[in-house]
């Protein structure tokens, strides 16, 4: 259980849902950053540090920043305590290119810890998948991994998502992602309207011994409501907007309308 902060304490209150988890905790908060300037970037690490877990420098935006913002933004995340790591689309460049271990090694060298292995946008064979994870790991990265197809009308396919999830996970990732893109729409698990698909339980069951790493991209307010109904407040949420941060550790807690009698 989590108290609320500051002169809160003096009378005692505390979260409704009673199940929020600090750090180090389950239900990990990741952040799409599609272009923060430093200010906004610094401003965001000061005001809610505490309750994001890792920040995606969304696509393949890392390429895009001048150098001493980007390192900038590097140092930051690491005074905070925040995993920063490049979006999976730059990953997957550098793969159709033929410079995955060059590509690595660079991310390295600029200070990322955490490296993400996706196919989104390309095709990426088993074999390969699994050996750019095997050689991230060599290079001491945290490797992320994300199932799905980024093109409109992608389902998830669940016997493709467990199989991944499983070989990703034994190759030595630490965390999954189910794609749903910066919109939560007409992709993976979501409907052209943003709404989870009915088939939805399916799903849920299949994963249940994962709940634990996988990361759902839920950039909307009732997919995050409808998530914490299957999975509990402390379900992983990836690709939520700066400034929405609060607003999901406010349902995480309860201190919102739309969970605060949610049943665990």
């Amino acid at each position: 259980m989590t108290e609320l902060n500051g002169s809160f304490h003096e009378i005692a209150l505390s979260d409704p849902l009673k199940a929020r988890e600090s750090n180090p905790r389950n239900g990990k908060t990741m952040i799409i950053d599609k272009g923060l300037g430093i200010r906004q970037f610094k401003d965001l690490l000061e005001t809610a540090a505490n309750y994001i877990d890792y920040i995606k420098l969304g696509f393949g935006t890392t390429a895009l920043y001048p150098a001493a913002i980007l390192n900038e933004k590097i140092a930051l995340a690491e005074q905070f305590q925040v995993g920063l790591y490049p979006g999976g689309t730059f990953f997957e460049v550098a793969f159709y290119q033929g410079k995955v271990k060059a590509y690595l090694k660079l991310m390295k060298r600029l200070g990322f810890k955490k490296i993400e292995v996706s196919d989104g946008t390309i095709e990426l064979p088993e074999q390969d998948r699994l050996q750019a994870i095997t050689l991230a790991k060599e290079l001491a990265f945290d490797v992320i991994t994300e199932y799905g197809k980024k093109t409109d009308g992608s389902e998830v396919e669940l016997e493709a998502m467990v199989q991944t999830i499983q070989s990703d996970l034994e190759a030595g990732a630490s965390y999954v992602i189910i794609e749903g893109r910066e919109s939560g729409e007409n992709v993976g698990i979501f409907k052209n309207d943003g709404k989870i698909q009915s088939e939805f339980e399916h799903i849920a069951q299949a994963v249940s011994a994962y709940r634990e790493v996988v990361i759902w991209e839920a950039p909307k307010k009732k997919q995050q409501v409808e998530l914490m109904k299957w999975f509990g407040p402390n379900v992983h949420l990836g690709n939520i907007a700066p400034e929405e941060i609060y607003a999901v550790e406010s349902l995480r807690r309860g201190l919102r309308s739309d969970t605060f009698f949610l049943q665990i």
